[in-house]
Protein backbone atom coordinates (compact mmCIF):
# COMPACT_ATOMS: atom_id res chain seq x y z
CA UNK A 1 0.00 0.00 0.00
CA UNK A 2 1.10 3.52 -1.07
CA UNK A 3 1.47 5.81 1.95
CA UNK A 4 1.45 8.72 -0.36
CA UNK A 5 2.22 10.15 -3.84
CA UNK A 6 4.16 13.18 -4.48
CA UNK A 7 3.21 14.36 -7.41
CA UNK A 8 4.95 16.69 -9.82
CA UNK A 9 3.49 19.69 -11.44
CA UNK A 10 4.42 21.71 -14.57
CA UNK A 11 5.52 25.41 -14.43
CA UNK A 12 5.97 27.91 -17.06
CA UNK A 13 9.03 30.55 -16.06
CA UNK A 14 9.41 33.79 -17.79
CA UNK A 15 11.50 36.79 -16.67
CA UNK A 16 7.79 38.65 -16.06
CA UNK A 17 6.94 35.57 -13.51
CA UNK A 18 5.88 31.91 -13.24
CA UNK A 19 2.57 30.15 -14.20
CA UNK A 20 1.64 26.79 -12.67
CA UNK A 21 -1.87 25.68 -14.15
CA UNK A 22 -3.70 22.41 -12.74
CA UNK A 23 -5.80 20.78 -14.38
CA UNK A 24 -8.74 18.88 -12.43
CA UNK A 25 -8.98 16.03 -15.49
CA UNK A 26 -5.07 15.40 -15.71
CA UNK A 27 -2.92 16.77 -12.99
CA UNK A 28 -4.83 15.79 -9.64
CA UNK A 29 -5.22 12.26 -8.89
CA UNK A 30 -8.96 12.56 -7.96
CA UNK A 31 -11.92 15.60 -9.15
CA UNK A 32 -11.98 18.51 -6.06
CA UNK A 33 -14.79 19.09 -4.32
CA UNK A 34 -12.97 21.59 -2.45
CA UNK A 35 -9.89 23.57 -1.90
CA UNK A 36 -8.66 26.10 0.86
CA UNK A 37 -5.33 27.99 1.72
CA UNK A 38 -3.41 27.99 5.04
CA UNK A 39 -1.62 30.45 6.21
CA UNK A 40 1.32 30.00 9.01
CA UNK A 41 4.26 31.16 10.86
CA UNK A 42 7.71 29.33 11.30
CA UNK A 43 7.72 26.82 13.60
CA UNK A 44 3.96 26.43 14.26
CA UNK A 45 2.20 22.73 13.45
CA UNK A 46 -1.24 22.20 11.93
CA UNK A 47 -3.70 19.11 10.87
CA UNK A 48 -2.33 16.59 13.11
CA UNK A 49 -5.00 14.58 12.06
CA UNK A 50 -6.52 11.97 9.66
CA UNK A 51 -9.33 11.61 7.30
CA UNK A 52 -11.80 8.64 7.22
CA UNK A 53 -12.43 8.83 3.30
CA UNK A 54 -11.03 11.83 2.05
CA UNK A 55 -8.18 12.49 -0.13
CA UNK A 56 -6.06 15.78 0.08
CA UNK A 57 -3.56 17.05 -2.42
CA UNK A 58 -1.32 19.52 -0.44
CA UNK A 59 0.71 22.22 -3.03
CA UNK A 60 3.29 24.70 -1.16
CA UNK A 61 2.67 28.06 -2.84
CA UNK A 62 4.99 30.08 -0.30
CA UNK A 63 7.77 29.47 1.73
CA UNK A 64 8.61 25.55 2.98
CA UNK A 65 6.84 22.75 5.56
CA UNK A 66 7.68 19.96 7.08
CA UNK A 67 5.00 16.96 6.16
CA UNK A 68 5.19 14.35 8.67
CA UNK A 69 2.54 11.11 7.70
CA UNK A 70 2.24 7.65 9.05
CA UNK A 71 -0.32 4.89 8.18
CA UNK A 72 -1.09 1.34 9.27
CA UNK A 73 2.40 0.42 7.35
CA UNK A 74 4.76 3.67 6.93
CA UNK A 75 5.38 6.49 8.90
CA UNK A 76 7.75 9.46 7.44
CA UNK A 77 8.34 12.82 7.00
CA UNK A 78 8.89 14.73 4.07
CA UNK A 79 9.65 18.67 3.16
CA UNK A 80 8.49 20.59 0.59
CA UNK A 81 8.74 23.99 -0.58
CA UNK A 82 7.38 26.81 -2.89
CA UNK A 83 10.85 26.08 -5.42
CA UNK A 84 9.60 22.28 -6.16
CA UNK A 85 7.36 21.20 -8.53
CA UNK A 86 5.69 18.88 -6.34
CA UNK A 87 2.86 18.12 -4.13
CA UNK A 88 1.26 15.44 -1.64
CA UNK A 89 -1.10 13.56 -1.91
CA UNK A 90 -2.52 12.11 1.49
CA UNK A 91 -4.90 9.47 1.43
CA UNK A 92 -7.50 8.23 3.81
CA UNK A 93 -6.51 6.73 7.24
CA UNK A 94 -2.91 9.10 7.07
CA UNK A 95 -2.62 10.92 9.94
CA UNK A 96 -0.75 13.62 8.58
CA UNK A 97 1.32 17.03 10.67
CA UNK A 98 2.35 20.05 8.86
CA UNK A 99 4.90 22.40 10.03
CA UNK A 100 5.67 25.26 8.82
CA UNK A 101 9.67 25.96 8.36
CA UNK A 102 9.76 29.78 6.86
CA UNK A 103 7.52 32.65 8.14
CA UNK A 104 4.38 33.62 5.84
CA UNK A 105 3.91 30.33 4.70
CA UNK A 106 0.85 29.33 2.39
CA UNK A 107 -0.19 26.18 1.31
CA UNK A 108 -3.33 25.41 -0.65
CA UNK A 109 -5.27 22.28 -0.28
CA UNK A 110 -7.47 20.14 -2.85
CA UNK A 111 -9.94 17.76 -1.38
CA UNK A 112 -11.97 15.07 -2.78
CA UNK A 113 -14.68 15.61 -0.56
CA UNK A 114 -17.11 18.46 0.68
CA UNK A 115 -16.08 19.73 4.74
CA UNK A 116 -17.91 17.15 6.70
CA UNK A 117 -16.50 16.89 10.72
CA UNK A 118 -17.50 13.20 11.07
CA UNK A 119 -14.83 11.96 8.76
CA UNK A 120 -11.88 13.44 10.89
CA UNK A 121 -9.90 11.44 13.28
CA UNK A 122 -8.54 14.69 15.49
CA UNK A 123 -6.95 11.52 18.43
CA UNK A 124 -3.93 10.18 17.66
CA UNK A 125 -4.69 7.29 19.94
CA UNK A 126 -8.41 6.88 17.89
CA UNK A 127 -6.68 6.71 14.75
CA UNK A 128 -3.65 3.98 16.22
CA UNK A 129 -6.64 2.14 17.35
CA UNK A 130 -8.39 2.09 13.88
CA UNK A 131 -5.45 1.12 11.71
CA UNK A 132 -4.76 -1.28 14.14
CA UNK A 133 -7.76 -3.09 13.45
CA UNK A 134 -7.63 -2.49 9.82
Amino acid sequence: MTLYTEKEFKIYKKKSGNLIPFSFKKDLPFKPKRIFIVYGKKGYVRAKHAHYTCKQYIVVISGRVEISFENKNNKSKLILGNKKNFGFLSKPLTWIKVKFLTNQCIIMVFCDKEYKYSDYITSYKKFLNIIKRK
